[in-house]
């Protein structure tokens, strides 16, 4: 019988397997999607090869990608993005690590406070959160990010925004600043040069400025795994659990299992005690005991789990709410190089508390174009699909098609400048994860997840229109000559809440230290868990700091432990003696 069994190793999993390891806890991690061990031979940089949703190695599904990617029904135009595997969807996140604004939280009393989901908020203070976010930026670690010409010129357009630099990790109103980046900073030759020789570990170490987030970072060459560029879990804190033995007194290494899809967790009598899984490569089940089940496989699949489980959910809030940042795409073409595709992904912000934020994003143009063609609006100066939102950009709002864009992506992405579009958006009732009738897969009843953009409420409607002309103003002031905006259709890359935490018996799933309120020793530890959309803002370092407090509370609950994150100082996941235990691991 083991002490913990966490379900999943993506951005929150990850993070609890590392905390309780660290405290001698044996802890057993399943993850249903495979391990990339070895990045550089197993990975390319061609983006089909990376982010097709059927085939690509970013995908949801099982190792063997010969076999079917796991189906979920989705009833509307949307696409979902998320990834399997260790490391989860922080394997092609952009790394940004902005903390969420204190307006999400309980006991907000700022001047601007209406202007949040009120009726949502965390069932604790921004404060008595700051040392966990503490924590998770010494850790990964978050550094300011470095920059690049297109930080250049988004900088230039935030100048005639009329709004100020900001300088603090907590964000008090309106500001530009750089990104806070869980990316290692540039040494060495590394964004000095191109050259392949000069760019391999140890002559270069952090971002080399490759452009390639989002195909995963498997650069410097030749780094140890802890100190690629890219922070992702299976960079940073995986690394930390799997050598948890060496570098922390006291600490037990975790149990790794991965191709191994958890069909079913197992309670008696209002208590957990333990999971089935089935191994994907053989279909074997099998089953495990343990005192405490942390479920960490995202906003989809843990209330599929949980439905598939028939576990209890007296007040129907188990996937409900899916809040998904309402996400709208906003660029400028320029006569000039704006350095798009190179350096970090997005290293530029600007932050409109009550409403959300926008941030530059530079991509590769398989993706780029994806984004220029995927709108809600139709076919831009074709028809409207009922739509057809004027305003400061040039033309209707819509999808790019035939000649134009032709010639938009002839004239190259280093004449483009991104702007995405984060709103702060509501918790809607009918935005949700429910069992699908479609067949069931090998796993069980598959989810079907369902968005409607056009039943949003009036506040997240306003705050996703301001968002698009501050975008636009934006974009003029750094010069471009013409402004497109596509009005996406919803594209959940940043979702929440499906296993939301609350202050209420009757409006969430879990209490405020993520422990299910129908099932006792059974706590949630992802995206779900989030109790809003965070204000706007990325949501990974929330949900981390968030899953330390989970940990934390797991501990203290059920181990007698006493809380560690105001006594201790964390460890760095760069640490030497990582490396050199991965090494003898031959990892």
């Amino acid at each position: 019988m083991r002490d913990v069994i966490i379900i999943g190793a993506g951005g929150g999993g990850a993070v609890v397997a590392k905390e309780l390891a660290t405290h001698g806890l044996d802890v057993l991690v399943l993850e249903g999607g495979p391990r990339h061990a070895r990045p550089r031979q197993e990975w390319s940089r061609l983006e089909n090869d990376a982010n097709n949703p059927l085939s690509g190695y970013f995908r949801v599904g099982p190792e063997d990608r010969s076999k079917p990617a796991h189906y979920r029904e989705l009833p509307q135009n949307s696409f979902l993005w998320q990834v399997s595997g260790v490391g989860g969807t922080t394997q092609h996140y952009f790394g940004n690590n902005p903390r969420a604004y204190p307006g999400a939280f309980a006991g907000y009393d700022g001047p601007d406070k209406a202007m949040y989901d009120i009726a949502h908020h965390f069932p604790f203070s921004y404060d008595e959160l700051v040392p966990y976010y503490e924590w998770v930026e010494a850790t990964l670690p978050v550094h300011t990010a470095p920059m690049g010409t297109k930080e250049e010129i988004y900088f230039r357009g935030c100048e005639t925004l009329g709004i100020p630099v900001q300088t603090t990790k907590t964000t008090l109103g309106p500001s530009y600043r750089p990104q806070e980046n869980a990316i290692l900073p540039p040494g060495g030759h590394a964004g000095r040069t191109t050259d392949p020789a000069q760019l391999a570990y140890p002559a270069s170490t952090g971002c080399t400025f490759c452009g390639h987030c989002f195909q995963g970072c498997a650069t410097p060459v030749d780094a140890p795994r802890n100190l690629l560029a890219k922070r992702s879990t299976d960079n940073s804190y995986i690394p930390m659990a799997l050598t948890a033995d060496t570098w922390s007194p006291g600490g037990k290494a975790i149990t790794l299992i991965t191709d191994a899809m958890v069909t079913k967790v197992r309670a008696e009598r209002g208590e957990v005690k333990g999971v089935t899984w089935r191994e994907n490569s053989t279909g074997e089940l099998r089953s495990e005991d343990a005192s405490v089940v942390v479920m960490c496989g995202g906003a989809v699949e843990t209330p599929r789990l949980w439905f598939n489980s028939e576990l209890p959910n007296p007040n129907d809030w188990v996937g409900r709410r899916f809040t998904d940042h309402y996400l709208d795409w906003t660029f400028g073409l320029f006569d000039h190089d704006t350095g798009s595709s190179r350096g970090p992904a997005s290293a530029a912000r600007t932050e409109y508390p009550g409403y959300g934020m926008l941030m530059n994003t530079g991509l590769m143009p398989g993706i780029e174009a994806f984004a220029l063609t995927f709108s809600d609006s139709g076919i831009r100066g074709h028809y409207t699909n009922g739509r057809g939102i004027a305003g400061p950009w040039d033309g209707p709002a819509g999808r790019l098609i035939g000649p134009e864009l032709k010639d938009v992506m002839l004239g190259g992405i280093d004449r483009m400048l991104n702007v995405l579009s984060i709103v702060d958006d509501d918790v809607t009732p009918d935005n949700r994860v429910t069992l699908s009738a479609m067949p069931s897969d090998e796993n069980g009843s598959v989810p079907k997840v369902t968005f409607h953009n056009r039943g949003r409420t009036q506040r997240s409607v306003r705050n996703r229109e301001f968002l698009a002309r501050k975008a636009t103003e934006l974009l003029r002031g750094a010069g471009a000559k013409e402004v497109f905006r596509m009005d996406f259709p919803a594209l959940p890359l940043h979702v929440h809440s499906t296993m939301r935490m609350g202050q209420s018996e009757a409006n969430s799933v879990v209490d405020h230290g993520g422990e299910a309120r129908a099932v006792r020793r059974l706590f949630v530890a992802d995206n779900s868990a989030l109790a809003n959309s965070v204000g706007g803002p990325n949501p990974t370092i929330t949900t981390q700091a968030v899953a330390t407090r989970t940990a934390e509370h797991v501990f203290q609950r059920y181990f007698g432990g006493d809380p560690w994150v105001r006594s201790q100082a964390p460890v760095v996941s760069t640490d030497t003696r990582i490396s050199r235990r991965l090494a003898e691991l031959g990892l």
